[in-house]
């Protein structure tokens, strides 16, 4: 997706706040974990799935580890052992019980205030996120955020994390390079994502993966609560 907002761009640089020195133009943010606090029931989700198909539930790091990564990866690593031909019979399982608490699941406390505050600073904010189209459109809508957002990239549009594809497609779409590109995920798949396609990452450390996790993959910096995150960005970016 992407927003007639951008076409201004240009125009949204002149106010006083929107000149400040910036190392970046375009925030890519993944979703679940980093926008979303959606980790607890993902996992879950993806445990009773397991139960659902007769496999022992994987334990609650295991689960949390493919966050992020394409549904066919997902299983392949969560369940192994599964015949391909049954993938799409878990994958509807998952569904099942995502959707029954996907409702419910909030914005992380200060996300709605700090991409207004991107928004309003003239950054060029995206998503890169291993939901679908149809998943990350209907969050979208349910949290009224969508105008924030000049593009984004889902994992059936084309190759899931940690392949660049996502990133290029984003980088390509509102011409910037990656040295003015900026991704920031809960996930290493998130910070591969971004030293595979040339950018920079910035780690989250609030949601799926561990910080021990994310800092193997050296992102500019790691953060533990989006009220940190928004200072950083406030100063760094």
């Amino acid at each position: 997706m992407i927003s007639n907002r951008f076409w201004h761009a240009s125009m949204r640089h002149s106010a006083p706040l929107r000149n400040l020195p910036r190392r970046y133009r375009l925030l890519a943010f993944d979703w679940d974990g980093t926008l979303v606090d959606s980790t607890a029931l993902i996992t879950q989700a993806i445990q009773q799935a397991c139960r659902d198909v007769g496999l022992t539930a994987p334990a609650d790091a295991a689960a949390r580890h493919v966050i992020g990564l394409g549904p066919h990866e997902a299983i392949r690593h969560v369940a192994p052992l599964l015949d391909p031909a049954r993938h799409a019979g878990f994958s509807e399982r998952f569904r099942v019980h995502y959707l029954a608490g996907d409702a419910a699941i909030p914005l992380f406390d200060g996300v709605r205030e700090m991409l207004e505050e991107l928004d309003q600073r003239g950054f060029l904010l995206s998503i890169a996120t291993g939901k679908t189209r149809a998943g990350l459109a209907r969050a979208l809508a349910q949290y009224g955020i969508a105008h924030r957002f000049v593009a984004s990239r889902c994992a059936d549009e084309g190759f899931p994390k940690p392949n660049p594809d996502m990133l290029l497609a984003l980088m390509e779409r509102v011409g910037v390079d990656p040295a003015q590109t900026l991704m920031i995920g809960d996930t290493s798949h998130d910070l591969e994502l971004a030293r595979n396609a040339g950018a920079s990452a910035l780690a989250v450390a609030y949601g799926a993966h561990s910080p021990d996790a994310l800092a193997r993959l050296s992102p500019v910096a790691t953060v533990h609560s989006v009220s940190e995150l928004r200072s950083w960005l406030a100063a760094n970016a």
